[in-house]
Formats: C-alpha cells, structure tokens, sequence
C-alpha cells in the first residue's frame, strides 16, 4: 500500500476512529477538544492526499473501489475547510450553553460522535469510485445529521428533524432508482462484477451507455440529488432544518453537504453527455433547476425576518447560482467551481454569526436584531460583513465567480439565462441588504446579553472575510489549475 493509498483511508478511519473516542470522553471540554485534534488530523492527512493528485494522475486504491481525482480533490479541501472552521467554532459557541446546563456531557458525546459521523460519510462520497458506495455515503449523511437538527429537543427541532428525513429519504430513493438504472445503462458493455458501477469504467466507455436509460436515470438522479442539494422545487427541507439546527450544524449543512449532493450530479454529467451524443440535453435540465431556484430563492428572500431563514433560503439561491454554471459548462463550470469555494467560505460565517447573535438575543428575528453592531460589536461585524460577501458586493469573491457565470451566459448567447440570472441576482441583493443594513445600523429594540468573542472566533472571522477579500483581487495559479483539471472532469474532456 502507498503512502497515498494509506492517507486515503487515514480520511476515512481517522473521523470513525473520534465517532467511538468521542463517545468515552469525560466533559464537554474534552469532547470539544477532541473533535477539534480529530478534524484537524484528517485535514492534515485530506491535504497530503490533494497534493499528491495536484501533482499527478489519479490515486486508487481498495480495487479501485477508493478513487481521487482532480474533482473530488477539489471538493476534498472544500470539505475540510468547513469542517475546520465549524469546529474550531464549536467550543465557543456551546461554552455559554454548557454553563447554563442546556448542553451536558451526554449531549457532547453524541453531538462529538454525529459530527464525525458526518465527515466520514461525506468522506465516502467524495472518495467511492463506485456511484453504489457513493449513494450509500449521501444516504448516510442523511441519517447522521438529521440528529444534529434536534441535539436541543424542541417541538420545533423535532418537526424539522422529521420533515428533513422524510423529504430527503424520498429523494435519496429517487437517487437509488437512477443509481440501478445507470447501472444498467452499462449492461451490453460487458465489464465484469462490480465494474459496471465504477464511475472511472463508465466514464471510459460512457459513448456506448444506453442513451435511453441514461436520460431516465439521470432525470431520477437530478430529483434525487437535487432534493437533498436544496435546489427547488425540492428545497422545502431547507429552510426549516437551517432554523432549528445549532449554528456550527447550519454552516456545516449550507457550507458543504449540500455541496457533496451536488458533487454527485457533476460526476453523472459527463455520462450522460457523452451518452446522448454531447446535445447538452442533461446540462439544460441542470441549468433549469438552477433558475428556478434562483427565481424562488428571490420571491421568498423579499419577506423573511428570520435571520436563519433568511440565509437558507440564500443557500436555495447558491446552489442554483452553481447548477446555472454547470448548466452552461464550459468556462461556465469552472465559475461553478469557484463559486463552491466561494460560498463555502462567506456562508458559514454568516451562520456562525447568527449562531452566536441569536444566543445574545434570543431570538433570530431581524427586527429584534436591529443596532446589533452596537450591541455586540465583533459579531455583528461578522454578519454584516458575510451578509455582504453573500450578496456579490465588490470585491468579495462572491462577486467574481457571480461575473465568471454572466460572461459564460453571455459567451453561449444564452440571454435568457443571463436575464433570468440577473433579475434573481439583484432581488436577492435588495432584500438581504435591506435587513443587513437595519439590523446593523437600525434602532435597538432588545439589550443583549454580554457579548463573549474569543480569540478564535476573531481570527476565524478576519480570516475567512480577509480570504473572500484575497480571492476577488488575486486567482492564485495553484487554484486556477485545480478548477481547470476539475471542470475538465466535469466537462468530459479528461
């Protein structure tokens, strides 16, 4: 076994091997701890594993069944980047509930063992070479974060818990149905065993896949992976399980599991392309969803006053900004890419600043919220500033890889799209700007509770504002080749 080959499997015992440590430890304190060294140690072992793939060709190993490429590579690091600013998160988040007794030991260790559980599962996603395995590791994020929403048992965390589950179990099913028919689509090509649901044997001879089956399983694979990416008409998940989830949960749900969801579309692009003779027939079903999600995004922005609804539905609006790149492939699936890091970095800060604000006030109603830049000075920084990063002001990355997608629209000719997109765009920019300025600068209705911003959180807040800031001036060439490698995948064309 290769160095590689050992830290691929390092991503995926380390986070199983802190699941069952996490389960023994005997405080809060040491539960914290410990899930912080765990996903530091599996980022360390993520980063050695990216850098080999940057450097050369595809790493495999488990008989081909464990695969890393340029593509999920890419998602790789997104991934842990979340994972590592959510827990370092966690200890000051949980630190005023543990001592009012509203989180205990017992609530840790579970909440310790889910959050690994998590990274494991979204750790088979990105490393299964066969699409099988892969629909098993989305399924299992299903099942390990529904308990994340509730792990403070409310009415209302418990409703929100049983509406993601059932929502997502369907359209999980839905994804299953399209995984047997891909399968099959593969049936005449005579590979052995296993090999007809290995994605790189599919991708070698995705021009013989039966077309029909394919565009029934990918029209099942869309439906399925959508509900569970947020994009609509399937998102009614979305904003109930954001609400009523801890806030380090709702960055952990909007900054990359959604994302993993969508990973799983990008890889049946390319077979399905190649499959209906390259007409762009599954990419214009990916860039309708993407519209109509950003159209619906926009109309329920306009009358939210929950602040945590307020940034799932912009999640709706993200994850349809994506699929719209991935729709008009491209120069447009590298914006798409982009814009992947981009979102995984401004919107857990934005819910972490929620998270932290609604513990102040108690409430996460915007009107109740107004003049928090007084009341609670670093996080209300915070959240002004991700509230801005969101929307696409200049020069937030956000921005640029917003750009990127317009200049491909306008590169293919598709002016609808690009009028739809902008007209959803500068919706969304009215109405979250409207509450972000009144809830920084509006007269204070409520008086906080003291205000509690560690060291970490303050470096955690100038770093990810500062990289969003750094990456809509600057295109480091380390970054550019990673999204040109991994949107050739996506394309068909490596």
């Amino acid at each position: 076994m290769t160095p590689v080959s050992i830290l691929l499997w390092s991503v995926l015992l380390l986070p199983l091997t802190g699941a069952a440590l996490g389960m023994l430890c005997p405080s809060v304190r040491a539960v914290m701890a410990l899930v912080r060294a765990g996903v530091l140690l599996t980022a360390a072992a993520a980063a050695g594993c990216i850098w080999a793939v940057h450097a050369g060709p595809a790493v495999e190993t488990a008989w081909e069944w464990l695969r890393l490429d340029a593509l999920s590579a890419y998602h790789l690091g997104v991934m842990m980047l979340v994972f590592t600013l959510s827990s370092l998160y966690l200890p000051g988040y949980f630190a005023a509930e543990t001592a009012s007794g509203h989180f205990t030991v017992a609530q840790a260790r579970r909440f310790g063992a889910l959050w690994f559980g998590a990274l494991a599962a979204m750790g088979v996603v990105l490393l299964s070479n066969n699409i099988g395995i892969m629909w098993v590791g989305i399924e299992a994020t299903t099942l390990v974060t529904a308990f994340l929403i509730c792990i403070h048992r409310t009415p209302a965390s418990l409703e929100a818990m049983w509406k993601y589950l059932i929502i997502c179990s369907v359209g999980v099913a839905f994804a299953f149905m399209g995984t047997l028919l891909a399968g099959a689509a593969a049936e005449h090509l005579h590979l052995e065993g296993a090999q007809m649901l290995l994605w790189s044997r599919l991708r070698e001879n995705a021009a013989g896949l039966d077309p029909a089956l394919m565009k029934v399983a990918f029209l099942f694979l869309l439906v399925g992976y959508g509900t569970k990416a947020g994009l609509a008409p399937m998102h009614s998940w979305l904003p109930d399980a954001h609400s009523q989830a801890p806030g380090p949960v709702s960055a952990l749900f909007s900054g990359f599991m959604l994302n993993a969801s969508l990973y799983c579309i990008m890889r049946y692009l390319p077979l399905v392309d190649a499959a209906t003779a390259h007409t762009g027939w599954g990419p214009r079903l990916v860039l309708l969803l993407g519209l109509v999600s950003i159209g619906v995004a926009a109309v329920f922005i306009l009358f939210q006053t929950d602040l945590k609804r307020l940034l799932a539905y912009s999640s709706v609006e993200h994850m349809g900004i994506i699929a719209v790149g991935l729709g008009l492939g491209g120069p447009g699936i590298l914006a798409a890419l982009f814009h992947t890091l981009n979102h995984a970095l401004c919107k857990p800060m934005a819910f972490f600043a929620a998270g932290r604000l609604g513990q102040m006030y108690g409430t996460h109603d915007t009107a109740r919220l107004s003049g928090c830049l007084r009341g609670a000075p670093v996080w209300g920084r915070a959240l002004f500033g991700s509230l801005l990063a969101v929307i696409g002001v200049a020069p937030f990355a956000v921005f640029m890889s917003e750009f990127m997608i317009l200049r491909a629209a306008a590169r293919n000719g598709a002016w609808w799209t690009l009028g739809i997109f902008l007209a959803g765009l500068a919706v969304v920019f009215i109405g979250v700007l409207r509450q972000a300025v009144n809830m920084a600068w509006g007269e204070p209705v409520a008086v906080p509770k003291e205000e509690r911003a560690g060291t970490m959180d303050r470096v955690l807040i100038v770093g990810a504002l500062g990289a969003l800031l750094v990456l809509g001036v600057w295109f480091p060439e380390v970054l550019s080749g990673m999204l040109d490698r991994a949107s050739n995948i996506v394309e068909g064309t490596q």
